[in-house]
């Protein structure tokens, strides 16, 4: 371990002691089932399923009258039975005002809603971290990292310092800012990982070649939070000159896989149980596509438990093995919808998070699309309760909203509609771009 990784667990031990939480600990043992062996992270499994189970049954009123003998018994979750039945999810032992609301960004177009102690919040940032380091990177690494948050405060600012994290916006990747930042590091020549978005990622490598920046070098690229498409892949890995390690998850506290030096996805099965069913509820065999069930393990508050999460993938048969040792079992293939961008008149690229940042706080859109076939403009449909003045003024703060967060003028067309169509997924495909590829 690099001396000031050393430094930074050796802080996080304190922080732990203080804070009265388990993050090192979590993370000694992962290490820990890193060299066990495929019997044992199985029987860890097993275990923590029963125990999971068995508390749903007895504390958490949504199931307490089901009387679930086995998984399979327990009904599928989607985001909007768990939006009618918020209260009744939430653990007899906790009150929901002493809980992290954790919410999704809603890159579906229907945001997700979850409830989770302090210590379950960070055993899920202890599994990311599990899942990054698989990349090569250790706390402490000097990382440019995309993300979603503008508002840096004092705490996050000073992670930011502790961890060396360059953070920077992802949603609204304005080329000439991308351009600051990367050369920046050209200039520098500094030893850095890169983590992000998928699309973000894409367009830095995007708009390095466009500007034939191809002197910069990324110890590895780790990529979340969309789907890392082949080509994003082999642009961003051409650009840059690394590998790129994605992982798959989401926010409402699932750290389900990571990929190794080998580049298979790994399923962390002492965390989540994963399912892949067909459309009428079974199992699919491995190798075949199947649509994404999973349970998290390690959390009490709120037991999310057979949750669709409306992506298809497909499991790798288990007595494959991968040449890195590690013992659990493998997804072969994660597949997602895409994610595309909007290109605006001035050429800056908005990936799908630049609107479900807003979207997600406005509780009369209950869902909407985002449609584009010319650069000039673009329209969006949206599903909304409200009508005549009332739906005009809040699309006309809407507009203002996104223009603003674009920093240009935006030409928008809104449409009410009754219905938005899914992709094979059962998933909303919340960006639909029809543009010439030179535009893309």
């Amino acid at each position: 371990m690099r001396l000031y990784s050393r430094f930074l667990l050796f802080f996080l031990q304190f922080a732990d002691i203080f804070l009265r939480t388990d993050f090192v600990k979590t993370m000694r043992t992962w290490a820990k089932w890193k060299d066990s062996t495929k019997e044992t992270i199985h029987q860890v499994q097993e275990y923590r399923l029963t125990m999971l189970l068995t508390y749903a049954n007895q504390k958490v009123p949504f199931y307490q009258h089901q009387k679930n003998s086995s998984l399979k018994d327990f009904p599928v979750l989607t985001k909007n039975i768990i939006a009618l039945n918020i209260e009744e999810l939430i653990s007899e032992d906790y009150r929901k005002a002493d809980l992290i609301e954790e919410k999704s960004s809603g890159s579906s177009g229907v945001q997700g809603t979850v409830f989770m102690t302090r210590l379950e919040s960070l055993d899920a940032i202890a599994n990311q971290s599990f899942l990054w380091s698989l990349s090569g990177y250790q706390f402490g690494d000097k990382l440019l990292q995309l993300g979603m948050s503008p508002n840096r405060g004092i705490v996050k600012r000073l992670k930011d310092i502790l961890f060396r994290t360059d953070y920077q916006l992802a949603f609204n990747l304005d080329e000439q800012k991308v351009l600051n930042v990367l050369k920046n590091y050209r200039d520098n020549k500094s030893i850095v990982f890169f983590g992000g978005y998928a699309s973000g990622l894409y367009e830095y490598a995007r708009i390095a070649m466009k500007h034939n920046i191809r002197d910069i070098e990324f110890k590895s690229v780790i990529s979340w939070g969309d789907k890392m498409f082949d080509h994003y892949r082999t642009l961003i890995e051409e650009v840059f000159k690394t590998k790129v390690y994605d992982t798959y998850g989401c926010t409402e506290g699932f750290m389900i896989a990571g990929q190794c030096q080998h580049f298979n996805y790994h399923i962390l099965t002492p965390h989540v149980y994963i399912e892949l069913l067909d459309t009428n509820g079974n199992e699919v065999p491995y190798g075949e596509m199947g649509q994404v069930v999973v349970t998290r393990l390690d959390a009490r508050a709120m037991p999310l438990i057979r949750y669709y999460l409306g992506d298809l993938a497909i499991k790798e048969n288990p007595s494959k093995g991968c040449p890195c040792g590690l013992p659990y079992p493998m997804l072969r293939k994660i597949i997602g919808r895409d994610t595309d961008v909007v290109k605006t008149p001035l050429g800056k690229s908005l990936i799908v998070h630049f609107f479900t940042g807003i979207f997600e706080h406005i509780s009369e859109i209950r869902q909407f699309r985002v449609l584009q076939d010319s650069v000039h403009e673009f329209s969006i449909e949206i599903i909304s309760d409200l009508n005549g003045a009332s739906l005009d003024v809040l699309l006309n703060g809407i507009h203002k909203k996104l223009e603003q967060k674009a920093e240009e003028k935006l030409q928008i067309t809104f449409k009410q509609v009754h219905e938005i169509p899914t992709t094979n997924s059962g998933k909303p495909q919340i960006i639909v771009s029809t543009l010439p590829n030179e535009f893309r």
